[in-house]
């Protein structure tokens, strides 16, 4: 299965169509969001075209299509707007018979459960992450809306044993093997 695994729209609805755009067009079977959906939190700015009804409109289209993990910015009323599940803190996703691990991330990954875990996404910190500790890929596509340290706006596409981060502008610029 084709997964694309995106994370931190923080309700903008431009983004949000960019992204929705590039997941249409990569030919994904599934979009995994790693959290922070429609607001953006105390810590940042309102992002470009923050208008978080439109993202919950737009996303609640492909509603069938979406697995979502909660972030520190979702709430339960948010859970009233749209028309897929976001309260959990966790989900394990096989795929091609690999198990990996979603979280959002602000708990830490210290104390993950991770036996019989190959990948681990996160989200949170809005920075990409393509590293292995301890045998396990730990893979963060950044933010969608708000990306930090000079990062592109992204999300990774998992197809074919790899993980490729992808910008929205449909640059690859980082890939890890499964």
């Amino acid at each position: 299965m084709k997964l694309a695994i995106a994370s931190d729209i923080h309700g903008s609805k431009t983004c949000c169509a960019a992204l929705l755009e590039r997941f249409e067009r990569s030919g994904a079977e599934k979009l995994l969001l790693l959290g922070d959906i429609l607001y953006h939190g105390p810590r940042n700015g309102l992002c470009d075209g923050y208008d978080p009804k439109a993202v919950a409109d737009l996303l609640n289209a492909y509603a069938d299509r979406i697995i979502c993990i909660k972030g520190n910015c979702d709430s339960e009323v948010d859970q009233m707007v749209l028309d897929f599940p976001i309260m959990s803190e966790t989900a394990l996703i096989f795929n091609g018979g690999v198990t990996a691990l979603a979280i959002h991330g602000h708990r830490g990954m210290d104390s993950l459960p991770l036996k019989g875990v190959s990948i681990v996404f996160s989200g949170h910190t809005h920075i990409p992450d393509n590293t292995v500790r301890g045998g396990v890929i730990y893979a963060n596509p950044g933010s969608v809306s708000i990306p930090k340290n000079g990062t592109p706006k992204g999300f990774i596409l998992w197809e074919n044993g790899a993980l490729n981060w992808t910008s929205l502008e449909g640059d690859r610029y980082g890939s890890r093997d499964i």
